[in-house]
């Protein structure tokens, strides 16, 4: 047994304990056992017509919750889908169907291998359900989401920092939780408190990155005052369009809903001189492969490319960031514990959604220096870092580069930038 256990990457961590201890059904998986269940008994050496019967009215109780979440997709937190006509009501014929089938399963168990294996998947889909429809609303979170002909149901902890906490108490060691985001400025306490670990003991170090040399804020100016104006994202086109000339290409667009990479993408697709690459056109490693081997392209991302991401060198010289990423409102774990937040007279703004928004910006301004030969701009489109009281807080969390509102300061770091690497070029030739 060790006697120390070390994660990095540790910001992802209590996301990742949420998913953990949280489970999920779909009705895919209900259909998938409804049909291995029917094709095992045939194997095993006939039909069962109470099985057939069972099965088809599992598959009808599933259509009927389908129907009642719309035809459209959609997430509803569960006191918005328990609203929703039909829903409750489906919801009790599936925990009725999938309560009888898996007893008829149970006892046709013995008779194979695979009928054994559809019985526990049969009782473990219904252990879900009676959670899902049995749990303490100050417990867990329950969401229902339409995919397509899916529907899936989620039930995760409200505080899964306590859980996680009690794995440590089991497996008593040394743990150790690094990553370059854990804290905002010089407080660890968003990190220890999701963990469930406020006590812990921390500490940070300097990076070895000179980034008041290597590296420059660019805040553009005359930018619209509210990040949600529907021409938001064709300003900030517009405002990153010269800076993408100063620099080349070499540059990340991150943003931070894909309706506003497409749009970005019609803006520019045509326009740009340079090999422009949009996330969902090939896999992210297949398109880090070729921004990396084309040395100018522009490469537009979203959430998938904040974070996990190492360009070194001459390829990637700019990285421009359309907002602050404060999680969606509609996100049914973020709304309920906002709601538990307020009802304990806490602050959720302060204590939970900056806090992320903050360690999710760094990481993704964290693209920018990989190496300490790395130089850039990173440039901030989102103007309440200027125009709101928090805007210093965020700004004051991130790497201690230069600031600048200047699009001329902009060109001339380029243009000197481009004078240093074509001499390093001379003499190494």
């Amino acid at each position: 047994a060790c006697n120390t256990v070390i994660f990095d990457e540790a910001h992802q961590l209590p996301e990742t304990a949420r998913l953990f201890f949280g489970e999920s059904l779909t009705t895919s998986q209900l259909i998938e056992l409804s049909r291995d269940a029917r094709a095992e008994l045939r194997s095993a050496g006939g039909a069962s017509p109470e099985l057939e019967a069972l099965a088809n009215r599992l598959e009808r109780a599933m259509r009927d919750l389908r129907l009642a979440l719309g035809d459209a997709p959609a997430r509803f937190a569960w006191p918005q889908a328990m609203r929703l006509t039909g829903f409750p009501e489906a919801l009790v014929k599936l925990r009725a169907a999938l309560k009888m089938l898996d007893a008829a399963l149970a006892a046709h168990a013995e008779r194979s291998e695979g009928l054994g294996a559809c019985s526990r998947r049969a009782g473990n889909a219904y252990g879900v359900l009676r959670r899902l429809l049995e749990t303490d609303a100050h417990e867990d979170v329950r969401w229902a989401e339409a995919i397509g002909q899916t529907v899936q149901l989620h039930v995760t902890p409200l505080h899964s920092g306590e859980l996680f906490r009690r794995q440590m108490a089991d497996h008593p060691r040394a743990w150790v939780f690094t990553s370059a985001t854990l804290a905002v400025g010089d407080d660890f306490g968003h990190f220890t408190r999701e963990l469930g670990v406020p006590e812990a003991e921390t500490r940070r170090w300097e990076s070895p990155f000179r980034f008041g040399e290597q590296a420059l804020i660019y805040l553009p100016p005359g930018l619209p005052p509210e990040p949600n104006d529907p021409a938001f994202t064709d300003a900030v086109v517009e405002a990153a369009y010269p800076v993408l000339e100063a620099s080349g290409g070499r540059a990340f667009l991150l943003f931070t809903t894909l309706r506003a990479l497409r749009r970005a993408h019609d803006l520019l697709r045509g326009r740009l001189p340079y090999p422009l690459l949009v996330q969902g056109t090939g896999s992210r490693s297949d398109l880090l492969t070729r921004f990396r081997s084309l040395g100018n392209a522009v490469l537009l991302g979203s959430a998938s490319f904040w974070e996990g991401v190492d360009v070194r060198g001459e390829a990637l010289s700019l990285v421009v960031i359309d907002k602050l990423p404060f999680a969606p409102p509609d996100d049914p774990v973020l709304a309920a514990r906002i709601d538990a937040l307020k009802a304990a007279g806490r602050n959720p703004f302060n204590e939970l959604q900056l806090p992320q928004a903050v360690l999710q910006l760094k990481q993704g301004a964290g693209r920018l220096i990989r190496d300490e030969g790395d130089r850039g701009v990173l440039m901030l489109c989102d103007p309440r870092l200027l125009s709101r009281p928090y805007g210093a807080r965020v700004l004051a969390s991130l790497p201690p580069m230069k600031r600048t509102r200047s699009l001329e300061e902009v060109q001339a770091f380029f243009a000197t930038l481009d004078e240093s690497r074509a001499r390093l070029r001379c003499e190494s030739g």
